[in-house]
Protein backbone atom coordinates (compact mmCIF):
# COMPACT_ATOMS: atom_id res chain seq x y z
CA UNK A 1 0.00 0.00 0.00
CA UNK A 2 2.38 2.42 1.28
CA UNK A 3 4.65 3.81 -2.11
CA UNK A 4 6.91 6.74 -1.16
CA UNK A 5 8.24 9.12 1.74
CA UNK A 6 8.87 12.60 1.37
CA UNK A 7 10.74 13.54 4.58
CA UNK A 8 10.46 17.18 5.58
CA UNK A 9 13.56 18.87 7.23
CA UNK A 10 13.86 22.05 9.29
CA UNK A 11 15.58 24.99 7.40
CA UNK A 12 15.87 28.74 8.30
CA UNK A 13 16.49 30.46 5.09
CA UNK A 14 14.83 29.09 1.84
CA UNK A 15 17.22 30.77 -0.21
CA UNK A 16 20.28 29.42 1.27
CA UNK A 17 18.70 25.20 1.27
CA UNK A 18 17.16 26.17 -2.30
CA UNK A 19 20.56 27.08 -3.35
CA UNK A 20 22.68 24.83 -1.62
CA UNK A 21 20.18 21.48 -2.71
CA UNK A 22 20.57 23.17 -6.67
CA UNK A 23 23.39 24.27 -7.35
CA UNK A 24 25.74 21.88 -5.20
CA UNK A 25 23.65 18.88 -4.93
CA UNK A 26 22.27 18.94 -7.62
CA UNK A 27 18.75 18.63 -7.08
CA UNK A 28 15.55 20.69 -8.72
CA UNK A 29 12.97 22.75 -7.04
CA UNK A 30 9.70 20.97 -8.02
CA UNK A 31 5.71 21.71 -7.19
CA UNK A 32 3.22 24.49 -8.93
CA UNK A 33 3.59 27.21 -6.62
CA UNK A 34 6.26 28.50 -4.65
CA UNK A 35 4.63 28.50 -0.72
CA UNK A 36 6.24 30.78 1.83
CA UNK A 37 7.98 28.83 4.06
CA UNK A 38 7.79 26.20 2.71
CA UNK A 39 10.50 24.08 0.08
CA UNK A 40 10.48 20.54 -2.30
CA UNK A 41 13.40 19.71 -4.17
CA UNK A 42 13.73 16.59 -5.99
CA UNK A 43 16.67 14.79 -7.50
CA UNK A 44 16.29 11.53 -9.47
CA UNK A 45 13.74 9.19 -7.70
CA UNK A 46 13.98 10.87 -3.90
CA UNK A 47 12.19 14.54 -2.65
CA UNK A 48 12.85 16.02 0.08
CA UNK A 49 10.77 18.79 1.69
CA UNK A 50 11.81 21.56 3.78
CA UNK A 51 9.57 23.40 6.40
CA UNK A 52 10.75 26.95 7.88
CA UNK A 53 12.15 27.13 10.88
CA UNK A 54 13.87 30.38 11.62
CA UNK A 55 14.67 29.94 15.12
CA UNK A 56 16.58 26.55 14.63
CA UNK A 57 19.82 26.91 15.87
CA UNK A 58 21.67 23.99 13.43
CA UNK A 59 24.01 22.58 16.31
CA UNK A 60 21.22 21.33 18.11
CA UNK A 61 19.10 19.94 14.81
CA UNK A 62 18.71 16.16 14.70
CA UNK A 63 17.15 16.03 11.44
CA UNK A 64 18.44 12.97 9.60
CA UNK A 65 17.90 11.52 6.04
CA UNK A 66 18.79 7.76 4.76
CA UNK A 67 19.46 7.77 1.27
CA UNK A 68 19.76 4.88 -1.27
CA UNK A 69 22.10 4.87 -3.78
CA UNK A 70 23.20 3.40 -7.09
CA UNK A 71 26.90 4.14 -8.22
CA UNK A 72 27.78 5.66 -4.72
CA UNK A 73 31.43 6.25 -5.95
CA UNK A 74 30.66 7.98 -8.88
CA UNK A 75 28.25 10.12 -6.86
CA UNK A 76 30.71 10.49 -4.18
CA UNK A 77 33.63 11.94 -6.28
CA UNK A 78 31.20 13.96 -8.08
CA UNK A 79 30.21 15.91 -5.18
CA UNK A 80 34.07 15.85 -4.06
CA UNK A 81 34.84 17.33 -7.66
CA UNK A 82 32.20 20.38 -6.85
CA UNK A 83 33.56 20.90 -3.63
CA UNK A 84 30.94 19.79 -1.89
CA UNK A 85 32.01 19.89 1.98
CA UNK A 86 31.82 16.19 3.20
CA UNK A 87 30.79 15.22 7.01
CA UNK A 88 34.54 15.30 8.90
CA UNK A 89 33.12 11.66 10.02
CA UNK A 90 31.33 10.91 6.95
CA UNK A 91 33.80 9.83 4.24
CA UNK A 92 33.28 7.14 2.02
CA UNK A 93 33.60 4.10 3.49
CA UNK A 94 32.67 0.49 3.88
CA UNK A 95 30.45 -0.04 7.23
CA UNK A 96 30.09 -3.38 8.90
CA UNK A 97 26.62 -3.90 8.38
CA UNK A 98 27.63 -3.96 4.42
CA UNK A 99 26.79 -0.75 3.19
CA UNK A 100 29.71 1.42 1.60
CA UNK A 101 28.13 5.06 2.82
CA UNK A 102 29.30 8.79 3.45
CA UNK A 103 27.61 11.72 5.10
CA UNK A 104 26.94 15.56 4.32
CA UNK A 105 25.56 18.09 6.65
CA UNK A 106 23.38 21.17 4.58
CA UNK A 107 23.75 24.41 6.20
CA UNK A 108 21.31 23.57 8.89
CA UNK A 109 22.78 20.45 9.98
CA UNK A 110 20.68 18.35 8.72
CA UNK A 111 22.49 15.23 8.37
CA UNK A 112 22.45 13.50 4.78
CA UNK A 113 23.56 10.07 4.83
CA UNK A 114 23.95 7.85 1.21
CA UNK A 115 24.25 4.59 1.20
CA UNK A 116 24.65 1.55 -1.45
CA UNK A 117 24.60 -2.40 -0.33
CA UNK A 118 27.42 -4.62 -1.38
Amino acid sequence: MLSEIHPKLPMRNKALTRDYYVNQLGFQEVGQADFEGYLMLQKDQIQIHFFEFKDLIPEENYGQVYIRARQIDELYQSLVNNQVKIHPNGHLHVKPWGQKEFSLLDPDYNLLTFGEAI
